[in-house]
């Protein structure tokens, strides 16, 4: 029998506290969107690939001028006075201001935490109007044995939720749903990194109807 994973700490994510949520963020996303479904720079995941992320990816999804009307939000509502890319000691960094594109089947929920020693905060940009609102990110908590509740922060000394459970194989029901943010075009998501949280779910089969969105990784 399977030892138990470790529980984690329970933050009740919170609005205006632990994620914050805009709406109409960009002048003109409809510019974004045509210029993202012209490119011919997709890198490729599952299922096109042996690769174990979804979908297609592309960077930088932002012009400069896009970027810092987000990254003034951002800094409004976390009091962040810097927000910077950080860099691993190899060099690397997580995939900031990049789009990625996943449709129907090509994934499904998958609770995670973002790098603690790569960001503070994180954020996603829906950028298909027509893609369902329950299409959108969630925040979770740990379903353990008996019915009781674990918690959902990731902290110190661990940099992510792998580390801090010891493995990165864990059952389908190990966590639920505890907080939703529906998706709505042009709507900007930041919250806590360390918070346990996964998209909802994926919309279409073509590259125009699939769930599009842009993520960006800070350091604060």
């Amino acid at each position: 029998m399977p030892s138990p994973l470790p529980v984690l700490p329970y933050r009740k994510p919170t609005k205006g506290r632990d994620y914050w949520v805009f709406d109409d963020v960009l002048p003109d996303p409809d510019i974004v969107r045509k210029r993202v479904l012209d490119r011919d720079d997709w890198v490729k995941g599952y299922p096109y690939t042996s690769e174990s992320w979804p979908g297609l990816r592309t960077m930088p999804g932002l012009e400069p001028d896009e970027l810092a009307v987000v990254e003034r939000l951002v800094r409004r509502a976390t009091g962040a006075k810097e927000l910077w890319v950080q860099r691993a000691p190899g060099g690397g960094t997580l995939n900031h201001n990049c789009v990625q594109v996943v449709g129907e089947g090509e994934s499904e929920p998958r609770p995670h935490t973002d790098s603690r020693s790569l960001c503070r905060y994180a954020a996603v940009l829906y950028l298909n109007p027509t893609v369902p609102k329950g299409c959108g990110t969630a925040f979770y908590r740990q379903s353990l044995p008996g019915g009781r509740l674990g918690g959902n922060v990731v902290q110190a000394p661990h940099a992510n939720l792998v580390e801090a459970l010891g493995t990165r194989f864990v059952a389908p029901d190990a966590f639920e749903e505890d907080v939703r943010v529906p998706h709505r075009y042009n709507r900007l998501l930041v919250y806590h990194a360390n918070l346990v949280h996964s998209a909802t779910g994926y919309h279409g089969t073509s590259l125009e109807e699939k769930r599009m969105t842009a993520v960006f990784f800070w350091m604060a």
